[in-house]
């Protein structure tokens, strides 16, 4: 049986009469001890952080603050969608992420998705780490005048990767609802009276953009922080007690807090004139906040660290989805060793290159799924979908939609390592296309997720759920 409190370190025997792997079977209802309102505290609380304040400076001053606020608005609606439906299944299923893609994809298909996943999350977790390594040494060097990256890092990747070994219910029940999220929530606030009280807010309202960043990819930059955790949010709403009220939780949850601290990180990179990085929010919050700046830097350390532990977590979740018998403890340690070490080479230029690489797999895929399960399985799959004799194998019709939306979103916003881009765009050029499509003024998202869904509900065949 998977615990309640994270999953099974895989090192038990095939157990029941359907032989589920204990640590992917769906949880049992004793180990369902997550209400709504947990839920709802936990979503909230990670899309409350540094990297979202950095991400939200990236808007600005491309675009003037009346139309990053917009995009912003725009963004948190469309993104959290999905994510809130994604976080229901879960909670209906009590499945985790990568295995619910099983009936979609087959067993052997979903290691693809799991594969990319550990990747994209390894790769996240090295970024919250330096995010938050960054943001401890620029307070430690304004208060001590000790600069010590390094020691701040691997403070972060020990006490990250216990909280993940630790798993969801401790994180919400003993971290976040005794203290972790009143932290940050009290940091938000005072950060956002401090920027209403500076005066700039006049000022920089009336400034004009200087363009170069069409709105709807704006909203892309918007979109991409909710889609990130599309495969992670079934992983920790398998606790939930039941399905109802999860959609609401998930999607007020986060949709506020994104919207808010993409708000925030735009009013602070242009009221300090600030790059939007880690570096740059903490020097803007400690040149302009005065006697609190110091407590408010601290909270959002404070408030990153669940964001670095649903990643390493859910990491040894997906691989669990390829080899039940791991110990999930083992593949924690492994991955925040490893973010750590990325962490000491990471750089700022990569960043937005990274954001728009994972909306391109993992909006589509989210489209694909929402049309499996919610159209073609009309809201349910059983054990028997997930488990039994026809998830076997590799469900190729499922990729066609997915690969097609992943080409149009390349298509739409033309997205990675130099060589690839050149590459794609001699493939459609070749073809008598345009390139980029209309000038990536529709941005990517919303194209290639509608494209795919729709294409879904053409080749995926109708499911027919049987067991609970």
């Amino acid at each position: 049986m998977a615990s309640a409190t994270g999953p099974a370190p895989g090192d038990g025997e095939l157990t029941g009469s359907d032989l589920l792997p204990p640590s992917i079977a769906p949880i049992s209802v004793e180990g369902r001890t997550l209400s709504a309102f947990d839920v709802g505290v936990l979503w909230n609380d990670l899309s409350l952080g540094v990297l979202v304040l950095v991400t939200g400076g990236l808007l600005v001053p491309a675009l003037g603050l009346p139309a990053a606020l917009g995009a912003i608005v725009v963004g948190s609606v469309i993104g959290c969608i999905p994510l809130a439906a994604i976080a229901c299944a879960g909670a209906r299923e009590g499945l985790p992420g990568m295995v619910l893609f099983r009936p979609m994809l087959g067993r052997t298909g979903s290691y693809v998705p799991s594969l990319l996943n550990i990747a994209q999350l390894v790769g996240w977790t090295s970024v919250e780490f330096w995010a938050i390594g960054r943001l401890a040494n620029a307070l430690s060097i304004k208060v001590f005048g000790f600069d010590a990256f390094w020691l701040w890092l691997t403070l972060t990747a020990v006490g990250c990767t216990a909280l993940a070994i630790g798993g969801p219910v401790l994180v919400v029940k003993r971290f976040l609802e005794r203290f972790g999220t009143w932290v940050v929530l009290t940091t938000g606030i005072l950060l956002t009276v401090a920027l209403l009280l500076s005066g700039s807010i006049a000022s920089v309202w009336s400034t004009p953009g200087n363009g170069g960043l069409p709105f709807w990819l704006a909203v892309d930059l918007v979109i991409v922080m909710p889609v990130s955790w599309l495969p992670l949010v079934a992983d920790s709403t398998r606790f939930a007690r039941s399905e109802r009220g999860v959609f609401t939780a998930t999607f007020v949850g986060y949709g506020l807090g994104n919207a808010w601290f993409y708000a925030l990180g735009a009013l602070l990179i242009l009221n300090a004139s600030a790059v939007p990085s880690a570096d740059g929010v903490g020097v803007a919050i400690l040149g302009f906040a005065g006697a609190v700046a110091v407590l408010l830097v601290l909270g959002l350390v404070v408030g990153e660290l669940p964001n670095a532990f649903a990643n390493i977590y859910s990491t040894a979740v997906s691989t669990l989805n390829v080899v039940p018998r791991a110990s999930a403890a083992v593949v924690s340690v492994i991955v925040g060793g490893l973010a750590s070490l990325l962490a000491l080479v990471f750089t700022m230029e990569r960043y937005e290159v990274f954001l728009f690489l994972i909306g391109s797999v993992f909006v589509p895929l989210g489209a694909v799924f929402l049309a499996d399960y919610f159209v073609r399985a009309r809201g349910r799959y059983g054990t028997d979908l997930v488990f039994g004799p026809t998830s076997e194998g590799f469900h190729w019709t499922a990729v066609v939609p997915w690969a097609v939306g992943f080409a149009l979103y390349h298509w739409s916003v033309p997205t990675g390592p130099e060589g690839w881009v050149a590459a794609v765009e001699r493939l459609f050029t070749g073809a008598g296309l345009p390139f980029p499509l209309l000038g990536s003024r529709l941005g990517a998202s919303m194209p290639s997720f509608t494209v795919a869904f729709l294409l879904s509900l053409v080749v995926l065949p109708r499911r027919r759920p049987r067991g609970g």
